[in-house]
């Protein structure tokens, strides 16, 4: 049975993210993880010949709602991550 190169390349991201699972990433490292995402889908919706594979949509939202959460976090907090005053 033949795989499509897009099909492939989707089973692959999907198993790399299944693995990576358990190893949880500090928060902030997941932060700018998601703000590249978000990113390249912008700039893949942009250009819209350009080659690669597009970017789940569960998985989108799922950074964009991380990102809307840091960004609530970070309008609570007094100080910023080295403790330094923010007002």
């Amino acid at each position: 049975m033949f795989v499509s190169a897009k099909l492939a390349a989707r089973i692959i991201a999907t198993s790399l993210a299944a693995i990576s699972l358990p190893a949880r990433a500090d928060d902030r490292t997941l932060l700018n993880a998601c703000q590249a995402l978000i990113d390249r889908a912008a700039q893949s919706a942009q250009g819209a010949g350009a080659a690669g594979v597009k970017t789940d949509d569960a998985e989108l939202q799922r950074c964009r709602q991380i990102v809307r959460e840091w960004a609530l976090r970070d309008a609570r907090m007094t100080v910023d991550e080295h403790g330094r005053p923010l007002r």
